[in-house]
Protein backbone atom coordinates (compact mmCIF):
# COMPACT_ATOMS: atom_id res chain seq x y z
CA UNK A 1 0.00 0.00 0.00
CA UNK A 2 1.20 3.20 -0.61
CA UNK A 3 1.66 5.21 2.78
CA UNK A 4 -0.43 8.40 3.42
CA UNK A 5 1.80 10.81 3.77
CA UNK A 6 0.79 14.20 4.83
CA UNK A 7 1.20 17.50 6.82
CA UNK A 8 -1.40 17.63 8.89
CA UNK A 9 -2.12 21.25 10.12
CA UNK A 10 -5.37 20.87 12.54
CA UNK A 11 -5.50 21.48 16.45
CA UNK A 12 -7.36 20.81 19.14
CA UNK A 13 -7.53 22.68 22.68
CA UNK A 14 -4.58 23.89 21.33
CA UNK A 15 -1.85 21.44 20.53
CA UNK A 16 -0.69 21.37 17.19
CA UNK A 17 -1.31 18.14 15.36
CA UNK A 18 1.69 18.54 11.79
CA UNK A 19 3.82 16.69 10.39
CA UNK A 20 1.72 13.62 10.09
CA UNK A 21 4.18 10.56 9.62
CA UNK A 22 3.99 8.18 6.52
CA UNK A 23 2.00 5.52 8.65
CA UNK A 24 -1.03 6.82 10.48
CA UNK A 25 -0.83 3.01 12.23
CA UNK A 26 -1.58 2.01 15.74
CA UNK A 27 -4.43 -0.59 14.18
CA UNK A 28 -4.01 -3.64 16.13
CA UNK A 29 -6.38 -5.66 15.09
CA UNK A 30 -5.97 -6.52 11.26
CA UNK A 31 -8.72 -7.42 8.96
CA UNK A 32 -9.35 -11.23 8.79
CA UNK A 33 -5.63 -12.08 7.60
CA UNK A 34 -5.27 -14.08 4.84
CA UNK A 35 -7.99 -13.80 2.08
CA UNK A 36 -6.54 -11.52 -0.46
CA UNK A 37 -8.55 -8.63 -1.76
CA UNK A 38 -11.01 -8.58 -4.02
CA UNK A 39 -10.79 -6.29 -7.28
CA UNK A 40 -13.07 -3.30 -6.61
CA UNK A 41 -15.93 -3.14 -8.35
CA UNK A 42 -17.01 -1.66 -11.31
CA UNK A 43 -17.97 2.34 -11.12
CA UNK A 44 -21.61 2.86 -10.14
CA UNK A 45 -24.09 3.64 -12.65
CA UNK A 46 -24.70 7.12 -11.36
CA UNK A 47 -21.23 7.87 -11.92
CA UNK A 48 -21.94 6.90 -16.15
CA UNK A 49 -25.30 9.62 -15.82
CA UNK A 50 -23.68 12.24 -14.00
CA UNK A 51 -21.09 13.25 -16.66
CA UNK A 52 -22.09 17.16 -18.10
CA UNK A 53 -18.30 17.92 -17.57
CA UNK A 54 -16.40 15.10 -19.03
CA UNK A 55 -12.92 16.29 -18.14
CA UNK A 56 -13.99 16.65 -14.60
CA UNK A 57 -15.07 13.13 -14.60
CA UNK A 58 -11.93 11.67 -16.09
CA UNK A 59 -9.62 13.85 -13.92
CA UNK A 60 -11.69 12.47 -10.37
CA UNK A 61 -12.33 9.02 -11.80
CA UNK A 62 -8.36 8.82 -12.53
CA UNK A 63 -8.21 10.22 -8.40
CA UNK A 64 -10.42 7.89 -7.09
CA UNK A 65 -9.50 4.81 -9.22
CA UNK A 66 -5.84 5.58 -7.58
CA UNK A 67 -6.84 5.60 -4.17
CA UNK A 68 -8.67 2.71 -4.41
CA UNK A 69 -5.65 0.09 -5.92
CA UNK A 70 -3.40 1.49 -4.41
CA UNK A 71 -4.98 0.81 -0.86
CA UNK A 72 -5.03 4.33 0.53
CA UNK A 73 -8.62 4.25 1.11
CA UNK A 74 -11.01 0.94 1.15
CA UNK A 75 -14.27 2.26 0.11
CA UNK A 76 -15.22 6.28 -0.92
CA UNK A 77 -18.63 7.97 -2.28
CA UNK A 78 -17.47 11.44 -4.26
CA UNK A 79 -20.02 13.78 -4.46
CA UNK A 80 -19.60 17.05 -6.81
CA UNK A 81 -22.67 20.20 -7.00
CA UNK A 82 -22.41 22.59 -9.59
CA UNK A 83 -24.50 25.89 -8.87
CA UNK A 84 -27.20 22.95 -7.44
CA UNK A 85 -26.30 20.27 -10.14
CA UNK A 86 -24.89 17.12 -9.90
CA UNK A 87 -21.56 16.64 -12.36
CA UNK A 88 -19.98 14.01 -10.67
CA UNK A 89 -20.86 11.14 -8.62
CA UNK A 90 -18.69 7.99 -7.91
CA UNK A 91 -18.95 5.21 -5.66
CA UNK A 92 -15.75 2.92 -5.54
CA UNK A 93 -14.03 0.35 -3.73
CA UNK A 94 -15.91 -1.90 -0.71
CA UNK A 95 -18.09 -0.75 1.56
CA UNK A 96 -16.76 -4.50 3.18
CA UNK A 97 -14.18 -5.77 1.54
CA UNK A 98 -14.03 -8.54 3.68
CA UNK A 99 -17.48 -9.71 2.47
CA UNK A 100 -17.03 -8.47 -0.85
CA UNK A 101 -19.86 -6.06 -0.72
CA UNK A 102 -19.12 -3.33 -2.67
CA UNK A 103 -19.19 0.64 -1.78
CA UNK A 104 -22.92 1.80 -3.30
CA UNK A 105 -24.20 5.63 -3.29
CA UNK A 106 -26.65 4.98 -0.88
CA UNK A 107 -24.13 3.23 1.79
CA UNK A 108 -24.13 4.97 4.93
CA UNK A 109 -21.25 6.38 6.76
CA UNK A 110 -20.28 7.05 10.14
CA UNK A 111 -20.04 11.19 9.70
CA UNK A 112 -17.86 11.72 12.81
CA UNK A 113 -17.43 15.60 12.84
CA UNK A 114 -19.80 16.06 9.94
CA UNK A 115 -21.38 15.49 12.68
CA UNK A 116 -20.95 19.23 14.13
CA UNK A 117 -22.44 21.31 11.14
CA UNK A 118 -25.86 19.93 11.34
CA UNK A 119 -26.01 20.11 15.14
CA UNK A 120 -24.71 23.83 14.54
CA UNK A 121 -27.66 24.11 12.14
CA UNK A 122 -29.95 23.14 14.28
CA UNK A 123 -28.84 25.66 17.47
CA UNK A 124 -29.07 28.12 14.93
CA UNK A 125 -32.66 27.05 14.46
CA UNK A 126 -33.49 27.44 17.73
CA UNK A 127 -31.84 31.25 17.49
CA UNK A 128 -33.98 31.94 14.69
CA UNK A 129 -36.96 30.88 17.09
CA UNK A 130 -36.05 33.18 19.52
CA UNK A 131 -35.38 29.96 21.41
CA UNK A 132 -32.21 30.03 22.39
CA UNK A 133 -30.19 33.31 22.27
CA UNK A 134 -26.29 33.17 20.94
CA UNK A 135 -25.43 34.82 23.90
CA UNK A 136 -27.05 32.89 26.56
CA UNK A 137 -24.11 31.49 29.02
CA UNK A 138 -24.54 27.57 28.68
CA UNK A 139 -25.14 27.46 33.16
CA UNK A 140 -28.76 28.74 31.25
CA UNK A 141 -29.05 25.01 30.05
CA UNK A 142 -26.91 23.28 31.90
CA UNK A 143 -26.68 24.77 35.38
CA UNK A 144 -24.27 22.17 36.35
CA UNK A 145 -21.88 22.77 33.40
CA UNK A 146 -19.38 24.96 34.51
CA UNK A 147 -15.67 24.20 34.19
CA UNK A 148 -13.03 26.77 35.64
CA UNK A 149 -10.06 28.05 34.49
CA UNK A 150 -6.56 26.32 35.21
CA UNK A 151 -5.85 28.56 38.12
CA UNK A 152 -9.46 28.23 39.51
CA UNK A 153 -11.40 31.20 38.49
CA UNK A 154 -14.96 30.80 37.26
CA UNK A 155 -15.41 31.46 33.56
CA UNK A 156 -18.48 32.21 31.37
CA UNK A 157 -18.73 29.85 28.28
CA UNK A 158 -21.33 31.04 25.55
CA UNK A 159 -23.89 29.71 23.10
CA UNK A 160 -21.42 31.96 20.55
CA UNK A 161 -18.25 30.42 22.09
CA UNK A 162 -19.64 26.26 21.52
CA UNK A 163 -20.76 27.28 18.08
CA UNK A 164 -17.10 28.70 17.10
CA UNK A 165 -15.07 26.77 19.35
CA UNK A 166 -14.09 29.67 21.76
CA UNK A 167 -15.09 28.18 24.56
CA UNK A 168 -12.13 26.82 26.11
CA UNK A 169 -12.67 23.47 25.95
CA UNK A 170 -10.61 20.61 24.76
CA UNK A 171 -10.45 17.05 23.18
CA UNK A 172 -9.09 13.93 25.06
CA UNK A 173 -7.18 12.82 22.05
CA UNK A 174 -5.57 16.11 21.72
CA UNK A 175 -3.65 15.71 25.15
CA UNK A 176 -0.78 13.87 26.75
CA UNK A 177 -2.08 10.31 28.19
CA UNK A 178 -1.98 11.84 31.65
CA UNK A 179 -3.82 14.91 30.87
CA UNK A 180 -7.33 16.03 32.86
CA UNK A 181 -9.35 14.81 30.19
CA UNK A 182 -7.46 11.12 30.04
CA UNK A 183 -8.21 11.03 34.00
CA UNK A 184 -11.78 12.35 33.87
CA UNK A 185 -11.98 9.40 31.16
CA UNK A 186 -13.90 11.97 28.81
CA UNK A 187 -15.52 10.52 25.67
CA UNK A 188 -14.58 12.40 22.28
CA UNK A 189 -18.12 10.93 20.94
CA UNK A 190 -16.38 8.05 19.42
CA UNK A 191 -15.86 5.83 22.19
CA UNK A 192 -17.43 4.45 25.44
CA UNK A 193 -20.34 2.87 23.71
CA UNK A 194 -23.15 3.00 26.78
CA UNK A 195 -21.93 6.65 28.09
CA UNK A 196 -24.55 8.80 28.62
CA UNK A 197 -24.09 12.48 27.90
CA UNK A 198 -24.81 14.13 31.53
CA UNK A 199 -21.92 11.77 32.53
CA UNK A 200 -19.76 12.85 29.95
CA UNK A 201 -20.86 16.37 30.40
CA UNK A 202 -19.68 15.96 34.14
CA UNK A 203 -16.60 14.36 33.29
CA UNK A 204 -15.79 17.09 31.24
CA UNK A 205 -16.76 20.07 33.78
CA UNK A 206 -14.28 18.48 36.21
CA UNK A 207 -11.26 19.21 33.59
CA UNK A 208 -9.42 22.73 33.67
CA UNK A 209 -10.15 24.83 30.97
CA UNK A 210 -7.43 25.95 28.27
CA UNK A 211 -7.82 29.02 28.23
CA UNK A 212 -10.47 32.19 28.67
CA UNK A 213 -13.29 32.05 26.68
CA UNK A 214 -13.48 34.24 23.69
CA UNK A 215 -9.84 34.30 23.78
CA UNK A 216 -8.43 31.53 21.76
CA UNK A 217 -9.89 29.00 18.98
CA UNK A 218 -9.28 25.40 20.47
CA UNK A 219 -11.46 22.52 18.55
CA UNK A 220 -12.70 21.18 21.24
CA UNK A 221 -15.88 18.67 22.34
CA UNK A 222 -17.73 22.27 22.60
CA UNK A 223 -20.10 20.71 19.63
CA UNK A 224 -21.05 17.68 22.19
CA UNK A 225 -22.13 20.22 24.90
CA UNK A 226 -24.00 22.52 22.66
CA UNK A 227 -25.78 18.96 22.01
CA UNK A 228 -26.93 19.05 25.26
CA UNK A 229 -28.14 23.26 25.25
CA UNK A 230 -29.70 22.03 21.99
CA UNK A 231 -31.93 19.40 23.85
CA UNK A 232 -32.68 21.26 26.77
CA UNK A 233 -33.76 25.06 24.44
CA UNK A 234 -35.79 22.52 22.17
CA UNK A 235 -37.60 20.47 24.71
CA UNK A 236 -36.78 17.18 23.19
CA UNK A 237 -33.68 14.92 23.33
CA UNK A 238 -30.84 16.12 20.45
CA UNK A 239 -31.87 13.50 18.05
CA UNK A 240 -35.53 14.54 17.73
CA UNK A 241 -34.51 18.29 17.71
CA UNK A 242 -32.21 18.12 15.21
CA UNK A 243 -34.97 15.52 13.27
CA UNK A 244 -37.85 18.57 13.64
CA UNK A 245 -35.61 21.09 13.11
CA UNK A 246 -33.14 20.04 10.47
CA UNK A 247 -33.10 16.53 8.70
CA UNK A 248 -37.02 16.08 8.75
CA UNK A 249 -37.89 19.43 6.53
CA UNK A 250 -35.00 18.20 3.99
CA UNK A 251 -35.98 14.77 4.00
CA UNK A 252 -32.29 13.47 4.68
CA UNK A 253 -32.04 10.01 6.13
CA UNK A 254 -28.80 11.45 8.37
CA UNK A 255 -29.64 10.67 12.03
CA UNK A 256 -27.94 9.37 15.23
CA UNK A 257 -29.15 5.88 14.46
CA UNK A 258 -28.40 3.04 12.06
CA UNK A 259 -31.99 2.38 10.54
CA UNK A 260 -30.20 -0.34 8.36
CA UNK A 261 -27.10 -1.63 9.46
CA UNK A 262 -26.84 -3.56 6.01
CA UNK A 263 -26.35 0.15 4.79
CA UNK A 264 -23.48 0.80 6.96
CA UNK A 265 -19.78 1.21 5.74
CA UNK A 266 -17.26 -1.07 7.74
CA UNK A 267 -14.62 1.14 9.27
CA UNK A 268 -10.91 0.35 8.59
CA UNK A 269 -7.78 2.35 9.94
CA UNK A 270 -4.89 3.20 7.39
CA UNK A 271 -2.11 0.70 8.19
CA UNK A 272 1.00 -1.55 6.34
CA UNK A 273 0.17 -3.05 4.01
CA UNK A 274 -3.64 -2.07 3.42
CA UNK A 275 -5.86 -0.44 6.04
CA UNK A 276 -6.85 -2.93 8.71
CA UNK A 277 -10.90 -3.47 9.99
CA UNK A 278 -11.26 -1.63 12.83
CA UNK A 279 -11.22 -4.05 16.84
CA UNK A 280 -13.69 -2.47 19.10
CA UNK A 281 -11.70 -0.36 20.88
CA UNK A 282 -9.51 1.10 17.92
CA UNK A 283 -6.58 2.99 19.02
CA UNK A 284 -5.28 5.22 15.61
CA UNK A 285 -2.10 7.71 16.03
CA UNK A 286 -2.50 10.89 14.28
CA UNK A 287 0.97 12.22 14.82
CA UNK A 288 1.67 12.88 18.71
CA UNK A 289 -2.04 11.84 19.46
CA UNK A 290 -3.47 8.60 19.32
CA UNK A 291 -7.69 8.76 18.68
CA UNK A 292 -10.03 6.20 19.99
CA UNK A 293 -12.53 4.25 17.90
CA UNK A 294 -15.53 2.22 18.84
CA UNK A 295 -17.15 1.12 15.94
CA UNK A 296 -19.98 -0.36 17.74
CA UNK A 297 -20.90 2.98 19.15
CA UNK A 298 -22.98 4.18 16.27
CA UNK A 299 -25.17 0.98 16.95
CA UNK A 300 -25.59 1.12 20.77
CA UNK A 301 -28.98 2.91 21.70
CA UNK A 302 -27.49 3.95 24.84
CA UNK A 303 -24.75 5.80 23.56
CA UNK A 304 -25.32 9.66 24.07
CA UNK A 305 -26.02 11.60 21.13
CA UNK A 306 -22.79 13.09 20.09
CA UNK A 307 -23.25 16.63 18.85
CA UNK A 308 -19.84 16.35 17.59
CA UNK A 309 -19.46 13.15 16.35
CA UNK A 310 -22.29 11.10 16.52
CA UNK A 311 -24.56 10.79 13.39
CA UNK A 312 -24.13 8.32 10.36
CA UNK A 313 -25.76 9.59 6.59
CA UNK A 314 -25.46 9.26 3.01
CA UNK A 315 -23.24 11.56 0.59
CA UNK A 316 -26.06 12.75 -0.69
CA UNK A 317 -27.83 13.41 1.87
CA UNK A 318 -24.99 15.54 3.07
CA UNK A 319 -24.70 17.53 -0.04
CA UNK A 320 -28.31 18.25 -0.27
CA UNK A 321 -28.05 19.45 2.81
CA UNK A 322 -24.69 22.04 2.47
CA UNK A 323 -26.65 23.24 -0.83
CA UNK A 324 -29.44 24.57 1.17
CA UNK A 325 -26.83 26.33 3.47
CA UNK A 326 -25.00 27.66 0.57
CA UNK A 327 -28.48 28.99 -1.13
CA UNK A 328 -29.78 31.06 1.66
CA UNK A 329 -31.12 28.34 4.64
CA UNK A 330 -34.10 26.97 2.71
CA UNK A 331 -36.46 25.59 4.92
CA UNK A 332 -34.39 25.57 7.96
CA UNK A 333 -32.35 28.74 8.68
CA UNK A 334 -33.26 32.57 7.53
CA UNK A 335 -30.74 33.81 4.75
CA UNK A 336 -29.05 35.90 7.05
CA UNK A 337 -28.24 33.07 9.70
CA UNK A 338 -27.10 30.59 7.07
CA UNK A 339 -24.60 33.39 5.83
CA UNK A 340 -23.44 34.07 9.73
CA UNK A 341 -23.04 30.48 9.84
CA UNK A 342 -20.77 30.42 6.96
CA UNK A 343 -18.51 33.36 7.15
CA UNK A 344 -15.84 34.11 9.88
CA UNK A 345 -17.18 34.69 13.30
CA UNK A 346 -14.09 34.71 14.88
CA UNK A 347 -11.77 37.78 13.78
CA UNK A 348 -8.47 37.54 14.13
CA UNK A 349 -8.16 34.12 16.18
CA UNK A 350 -5.97 31.91 14.58
CA UNK A 351 -7.36 28.67 13.48
CA UNK A 352 -5.24 25.95 11.99
CA UNK A 353 -6.24 24.72 9.03
CA UNK A 354 -3.70 23.84 5.82
CA UNK A 355 -4.16 25.92 2.65
CA UNK A 356 -3.88 29.44 3.58
CA UNK A 357 -5.61 31.34 6.64
CA UNK A 358 -8.43 30.22 8.46
CA UNK A 359 -11.43 31.86 10.28
CA UNK A 360 -14.29 29.86 11.84
CA UNK A 361 -17.98 29.91 11.43
CA UNK A 362 -20.80 28.44 13.56
CA UNK A 363 -19.95 25.30 12.77
CA UNK A 364 -17.03 25.24 9.95
CA UNK A 365 -13.66 26.71 9.35
CA UNK A 366 -13.90 29.55 6.84
CA UNK A 367 -11.15 30.31 4.44
CA UNK A 368 -10.03 33.73 4.67
CA UNK A 369 -7.12 34.40 2.67
CA UNK A 370 -5.71 30.89 0.28
CA UNK A 371 -2.62 30.50 0.01
CA UNK A 372 -2.29 30.65 -3.83
CA UNK A 373 0.49 27.80 -4.33
CA UNK A 374 -1.49 25.16 -2.58
CA UNK A 375 -5.08 25.99 -2.00
CA UNK A 376 -7.05 26.47 -5.80
CA UNK A 377 -10.65 27.21 -3.44
CA UNK A 378 -11.45 31.24 -3.21
CA UNK A 379 -11.66 33.14 -0.06
CA UNK A 380 -14.91 32.53 1.45
CA UNK A 381 -14.54 28.67 0.91
CA UNK A 382 -15.82 26.76 3.83
CA UNK A 383 -15.38 23.07 4.92
CA UNK A 384 -14.68 20.29 8.00
CA UNK A 385 -13.88 16.67 7.96
CA UNK A 386 -14.39 13.81 10.12
CA UNK A 387 -12.34 11.44 11.97
CA UNK A 388 -13.58 8.15 10.38
CA UNK A 389 -12.48 9.66 6.45
CA UNK A 390 -14.72 12.23 5.42
CA UNK A 391 -14.65 15.77 4.02
CA UNK A 392 -16.58 18.39 2.70
CA UNK A 393 -15.67 21.85 1.02
CA UNK A 394 -17.84 24.84 -0.44
CA UNK A 395 -17.00 27.57 -2.60
CA UNK A 396 -19.43 29.58 -2.46
CA UNK A 397 -17.49 32.04 -5.82
CA UNK A 398 -17.70 29.06 -8.03
CA UNK A 399 -21.65 27.57 -6.83
CA UNK A 400 -19.37 24.33 -6.00
CA UNK A 401 -20.07 21.64 -3.18
CA UNK A 402 -18.13 18.61 -2.72
CA UNK A 403 -18.43 16.03 -0.60
CA UNK A 404 -15.88 12.91 -0.21
CA UNK A 405 -16.69 10.17 2.58
CA UNK A 406 -14.88 7.40 2.85
CA UNK A 407 -14.58 4.50 5.80
CA UNK A 408 -10.92 4.41 5.84
CA UNK A 409 -9.88 6.69 9.27
CA UNK A 410 -8.28 9.88 8.77
CA UNK A 411 -7.19 9.01 5.01
CA UNK A 412 -10.59 10.38 3.00
CA UNK A 413 -10.17 13.35 6.43
CA UNK A 414 -6.67 14.81 5.29
CA UNK A 415 -3.25 14.15 2.98
CA UNK A 416 -3.18 12.69 -0.60
CA UNK A 417 -6.90 11.48 -1.11
CA UNK A 418 -9.01 14.67 -0.30
CA UNK A 419 -6.20 17.08 -1.67
CA UNK A 420 -6.00 15.13 -5.04
CA UNK A 421 -9.95 15.36 -4.92
CA UNK A 422 -9.93 19.30 -4.62
CA UNK A 423 -6.85 19.04 -7.38
CA UNK A 424 -9.21 17.25 -9.62
CA UNK A 425 -12.43 19.27 -9.23
CA UNK A 426 -10.66 23.08 -10.12
CA UNK A 427 -8.71 21.38 -12.68
CA UNK A 428 -5.27 22.36 -14.41
CA UNK A 429 -4.47 25.77 -13.56
CA UNK A 430 -4.65 28.16 -15.97
CA UNK A 431 -0.98 30.14 -16.96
Amino acid sequence: MKMLRASVSAVASGLLLSALPAALGGCSAPAPAAAPAPAPPAVSAAARRDHGDEPLRRRLDAVVEAAIAEGRVVGTVVVVARDGEVVYRRAAGFADREAGRPMREDTVFRLASLTKPIVSAAALALVDASALGLDDPVTKWLPAFAPRLADGRAATITVRQLLTHTAGLGYTFAEPPDGPYHRARVSDGLDQPGLSLDENLARIAQAPLLFEPGTAWGYSLATDVLGGVVAKAGGAPLPDVVRRLVTGPLGLDASFTVGDPGRLAVPYGDASPRPARMADPQPVSLGPATVTFSPSRALDPRSYPSGGAGMVGTADDYVRFLEVLRTGGGKILRPETAAAMTSNQTGQLKVQQAGGTWGFGFGAAVLTAPDPSTMPSAAGTWQWMGAYGNHFWVDPSAKLTVVVLTNTAFAGMLGEFPDAVRRAVYGPAQP
